[in-house]
């Protein structure tokens, strides 16, 4: 975990916010950008390609998209995303993308201080979360375009600091510095605090909590702008108790509890990677991300004439240890379940001419396999599964088609999937998921949400977005800070205490 870097510490106090946000990732800052008060109108003399949602725009013409009905201006749209808000606020962003047209954003960002409303963003380490984890190298499967959040376009941050951005797709060492610039950018650092865990959220009465003489103590919140609850219109009949603590320069922990109306959880889906289950999957060898692997090569642990590394996964993410293995010159053993014409393979589904590296893996994947022939740098093993590691660094592989066979590895990366950690949530969130008896995946079992509030179902005042709800492309989880911030400023206009919608600074 990063140390303190220009974060604001929180210290050992109890303090009450209208919105805590737990996850600092690209869904967090995106909220943020929202919830400080800039919104969306439709740019003057803008023209959506969509006619029936062109119209539908220049009704509510004086409007911000967050104070409109998202129901209403989402109806009929169709995309990539199964949730309508995200295929809205992408279809305003980046009109017909899914056709390669580079029509301009629709929108245009005004600023209204005066609607913002409070919040805390809690992150792990810097502002862009899991993005900072990443092999910088690799490039984004996402055209760079898509990777933007609101109001500031990845090549002109990128001007005069990194390479021309002639390639549509942008490196994860570019994204990572661009979120944590954004954030800058934007002034929104006031509300991000760096370097946390949170431990627990449970929900307290207000009852319980004057009986234990726990009151808490009021974030310092300009008196001009609106809160969810206030010692004047009273506080609401239960609170979301948001405890853990703040790692400072030291090194020390600090603790530190907050209390809170809502509860948005925004934490992705990266932090606990999927296991295989097998006899020796804890030996030392056997590792469960990619920078394993770059911290051996860099060590020269491993090398050209090592015996090779065994990749586990047929994934996007056991791909990219492939192509850094290619790199290095490291010989590669890649296993994984699936057939190599399973049209569910995520190779099937990306063009040859944007992603002409991770082809280049699929086709190692369908031509370089055991059966054929042996090769010195990459041989594959489809259908097979991994029996058990064994102290001696051997793994026992069992093909469908023949008999267990037992190889030499330098180590071993089983880059199978990764699921959120929600420790901190009583039975880690089940009770969240469409299916409560199952962990909460994003493939499997997303949180189940109202598709156009992002509000749980199965939670009053707790909040969804990004890979929890199933959204894991940055182009869509956008939609997620649109749905809450627009339910949480009509639940404000409710109370009467959201001012006028004029006096916007652009921005």
């Amino acid at each position: 975990m990063p140390l303190l870097e220009e974060a604001t510490l929180l210290g050992d106090v109890s303090l009450n916010v209208p919105v805590v946000v737990i996850g600092n990732g690209p869904s967090g800052i995106c909220l943020s950008y929202l919830l400080s008060g800039y919104r969306p109108f439709m740019a003057s003399g803008a023209v959506h390609p969509n006619t029936i949602l062109h119209n539908k725009l220049e009704e509510g013409i004086h409007f911000s998209v967050v104070d409109q009905d998202l129901e209403y201006l989402s109806e009929g749209l169709e995309g990539r995303s199964s949730n309508p808000v995200a295929l809205l606020f992408d279809t305003l962003l980046h009109p017909e993308a899914d056709f390669r047209f580079d029509y301009p954003s629709v929108l245009q960002w005004k600023l209204e201080k005066h609607n913002g409303i409070p919040h805390v963003v809690l992150g792990k380490g810097l502002p862009g979360g899991a993005w900072h984890m990443m092999e910088g190298s690799m490039l984004t499967i996402s055209l760079n375009n898509w990777m933007e959040l609101p109001g500031l376009k990845l090549k002109d941050w990128t001007n005069g600091k990194w390479r021309n951005l002639m390639n549509d797709r942008a490196t994860t060492e570019e994204v990572a510095s661009y979120y944590k610039d954004y954030v800058k950018i934007m002034g929104l650092q006031k509300n991000f605090i760096d370097n946390t865990c949170v431990t627990s959220v449970s929900k307290i009465q207000q009852d319980q909590k004057c009986a234990k003489g726990k009151m808490p103590k009021s974030a310092t919140i300009d008196s001009t702008t609106p809160q969810l609850f206030t010692p004047d219109n009273g506080l609401p009949p239960s609170l979301w108790e948001v405890r853990g603590y703040q790692r400072i320069g030291d090194g020390s922990h600090v603790p530190f509890c907050l209390y809170a109306e809502n509860v948005v959880l925004a934490t992705g889906t990266y932090d606990l990677p999927a296991r295989l289950g097998v006899e020796g999957e804890d030996l030392p060898f056997v590792f469960h991300n990619v920078s394993a692997f770059e911290l051996a090569v860099q060590s020269c642990k491993v090398g050209q004439a090592s015996d090779p590394v065994l990749v586990v996964g047929a994934g996007l993410t056991a791909a990219d240890a492939v192509l850094c293995a290619h790199r290095h010159s490291v010989p590669v053993v890649h296993a994984f379940r699936k057939s190599v014409t399973d049209p569910a393979l995520i190779f099937k589904q990306l063009p040859k001419k944007l992603y002409p590296e991770y082809h280049k893996v699929y086709h190692k994947m369908c031509k370089q396999g055991y059966i054929n022939t042996s090769h010195s740098n990459y041989t594959s093993f489809p259908e097979t599964r991994i029996v058990s590691f064994l102290p001696d660094m051997k793994c026992t592989l069992q093909p469908t088609s023949g008999r267990n066979i037992v190889l030499s590895i330098s180590m071993a990366l089983v880059l199978i999937g990764t699921y959120p950690n929600l420790s901190f949530l009583k039975e880690h969130g089940k009770h969240l998921g469409l299916d409560p008896s199952k962990p909460i995946s994003c493939k499997q079992n997303p949180i189940d949400i109202n598709p156009y509030t992002f509000e749980c179902t199965k939670e009053d005042n707790v909040f969804a977005m990004g890979p929890l709800i199933g959204d894991n492309f940055v182009r869509f989880l956008k939609g997620g800070a649109l749905g809450i911030t627009s339910c949480l400023v009509k639940r404000l206009k409710e109370k009467g205490q959201l001012i006028s919608e004029t006096g916007s600074d652009d921005g």
